[in-house]
């Protein structure tokens, strides 16, 4: 493991037994089946892309809260920024102009390109979602909208619909009038090649496309323009899309395809949403928002997670045009564009900027999904290596030709190994067969070497087992 010099505090509080013991009796069941792991760990400290649980073992954290610790935990100078302001002003309202929100709000703005320059702060990316869906029905006069199978978008009973992931929908009615469409997945979708995305490492796929054309592309466009034809009325409020998705697992998209999905959703007058919220921020590495990669703009952009390091945030950003049709009535966020929320977001960017972060996503990134994709050379069940920056997934199969996923059983031993042996990772797509890698923008190469001679040794020590 490379060396760290910070050094945790011995930790003195409650006994593992007791957290459990309270996590079962007072917290609600749905915590007890999310702590990930077989054998749980129990974090108690964090420093830059490190972790430390109560025992005082060390983690190479390499999912960041799942996506979320943006510039590294308890960055110094975002610390510094949040305890400057504590000393301050903790809470007023938007109902009163206090300097933070302002502040926050031109440097945000100043980082979208035009006519993004309007802005609603809220405390999270469900939140932003929601508001988004909102702003679109009210702003286009229609109601249907679309989003990709396998999405995740949101949890509230709104954003549920938004959703199309069974593993997040509860068996109640969740807002009506969400169409999923087929996702361009050019990896397991029915269409694919050697030269669909935007990534350093492509698919095992072969292909017969010419320069410049994809196959896939025009297939899965023709399934969009059949969903038009046959599910959606000939209206629409909005599409909504990940840049890259992030909790079905980093699923890439042919190139063209949000260009010109972009094009047939404003013919039926509906407007482009852009969920950054796991893409945002420098994450992917050529741009400082996913969207970007596509060459395409938005006509609204939901972001949270990194925007705040770990503290609750997120925001919608659209057009002034868009906004003026919010205010037909009320809407009033107790907490959205707190004093600390702000400061805090705003050291996250300037830290991003004076710390070169985008550039290292793209330069430590790069590397590792380079270096990825020899282990699936290597191994029959690691199926795809994929993603942009510091945005990857890596696809574990049955095998290659059948592109199947590997079973949840057989994905959580390696995962479990992959944590005894000190690095921490999240799981995503639909069958949760994709070990995602969406660490802290600050690691360095000598942290991706550990991690790649660790998940080679995890899948080496499941094969030898089989």
């Amino acid at each position: 493991m490379p060396p760290c010099d910070f050094k945790g505090e011995k930790y003195k509080g409650l006994s593992k037994e007791g957290m459990m013991k309270i996590r079962k009796e007072h917290c609600n069941p749905v915590t007890m089946s999310i702590t990930y792991y077989e054998r749980p760990i129990y974090i108690y400290q964090g420093y830059k892309q490190w972790l430390w649980d109560v025992d005082g073992k060390r983690y190479l954290d390499l999912f960041a809260g799942v996506a979320t610790v943006s510039v590294g935990h308890c960055n110094p100078k975002v610390t510094a920024a949040a305890e400057k302001q504590l000393k301050t002003l903790w809470h007023t309202t938007n109902i009163y102009v206090h300097p933070t929100l302002h502040e926050y709000c031109e440097k945000l703005a100043s980082n979208l390109p035009d006519p993004l320059k309007v802005i609603y702060l809220t405390n999270s990316g469900t939140e932003a979602n929601d508001l988004a869906m909102l702003m679109a029905r009210l702003y286009t006069g229609n109601y249907e909208i679309i989003t990709f199978r396998g999405s995740y978008h949101g949890g509230s009973q709104q954003t549920m619909g938004l959703t199309s992931n069974s593993s997040y929908k509860y068996p109640i009615a969740t807002s009506s009038g969400c169409t999923h469409v087929m996702c361009p997945d050019v990896f397991r979708g029915l269409w694919g090649g050697l030269h669909c995305r935007d990534s350093p490492v492509q698919t095992i796929r072969d292909c017969n496309c010419a320069p410049g054309h994809c196959m896939a592309n025009d297939q899965y466009i023709g399934q969009l323009n059949e969903a038009f034809a046959t599910s959606l009325p000939s209206r629409i409020a909005a599409f909504f899309a990940e840049p890259i998705q992030g909790m079905g697992g980093a699923t890439q998209y042919p190139k063209n395809y949000l260009k010109e999905a972009y094009k047939l959703v404003r013919e039926r007058g509906g407007i482009c949403i852009a969920d950054e919220v796991q893409t945002g921020f420098g994450r992917t590495g050529t741009h400082f928002w996913g969207f970007q990669g596509h060459e395409v703009m938005p006509d609204m952009v939901t972001m949270a997670k990194g925007i705040g390091n770990g503290f609750p945030m997120g925001a919608v950003v659209t057009t002034p045009e868009i906004a003026a049709a919010f205010g037909k009535a009320f809407h009033f966020n107790t907490f959205g564009g707190s004093p600390i929320a702000c400061a805090v977001a705003s050291s996250v960017i300037d830290t991003i900027k004076e710390e070169g972060l985008q550039q290292n996503s793209h330069d430590v990134g790069t590397y590792m999904m380079t270096e990825l994709a020899k282990l699936r050379d290597k191994y029959e069940i690691i199926g795809d290596v994929r993603g942009k920056g510091l945005q990857i997934g890596v696809e574990m199969v049955k095998d290659k030709a059948s592109r199947a996923p590997l079973s949840p059983a057989a994905a959580s031993e390696i995962f479990e190994d992959i944590k005894d042996m000190g690095v921490l990772i999240g799981k995503g797509g639909v069958y949760k067969q994709v070990f995602r890698v969406q660490p802290p923008m600050c690691i360095t190469k000598k942290d991706a070497d550990f991690f790649l001679a660790v998940f080679d040794k995890a899948i080496k020590n499941y094969m030898d087992r089989q």
